[in-house]
């Protein structure tokens, strides 16, 4: 196995086993007999936990922000519909069989307090959504206070749906976002 597949399996395993169980519940003993490798391979990829989750967090940025440039992409060219494909994107994500909520939210819970490095990784996450939410909102000439809520909005669906194991919260995000949408059209 090359260092390039053994690094792949090893990722692949830590993302199911986090997203599944917790950060904190996985150990590398678990992670080493999952993902196939020995403990002297995995170490020599990840010297460190934290390597992993920082690893896995990239990958989930990666998908994360793929998904949802998608998601608007196919939304066409009308700015209203653009911004409400969020909520389109977070109904498909919490219909999925193995929702768990955000990982970067879970993984901030987890480690966010104990460990800056998780800390940071979480909030450069957040930052880039909020960002690209204000870029949408940009280019419908709303005002820009329009995009830290529907931010918040999509923010508070996940963690929502994550708890209440209820995927028509993003039917009701949707809702919310079309009220603050109309309302920031009828201003500007």
């Amino acid at each position: 196995m090359t260092e390039d597949e053994a690094r792949e399996r090893i990722l692949t395993a830590a993302e199911q086993l986090y997203y599944r169980k917790g950060y904190a519940a996985v150990g590398m003993d678990e992670l080493r007999q999952v993902a196939g490798v020995s403990l002297r391979r995995l170490y020599s990829l990840f010297p460190a936990k934290t390597d992993i989750v920082a690893a896995v967090l990239a990958r989930k940025h990666a998908q994360w922000e793929s998904g949802l440039a998608e998601a608007v992409t196919e939304a066409g060219g009308d700015p209203r519909a653009r911004l409400l494909a969020v909520y389109g994107y977070l109904e498909n994500w919490f219909c999925a069989d193995d929702f768990r909520g955000c990982a970067f939210i879970n993984a901030f819970g987890e480690l966010g307090g104990t460990n800056p490095e998780v800390a940071e990784i979480v909030r450069a996450h957040k930052a880039s959504f909020q960002r690209y939410m204000a870029d949408l909102v940009a280019e419908t000439g709303a005002p820009a206070a329009l995009a830290a809520q529907l931010s918040i909005l999509a923010e508070g669906a996940q963690s929502t749906a994550a708890i209440s194991a209820d995927p028509a919260v993003a039917v009701q995000a949707r809702g919310a976002a079309e009220v603050l949408i109309d309302a920031a059209f009828a201003r500007s």
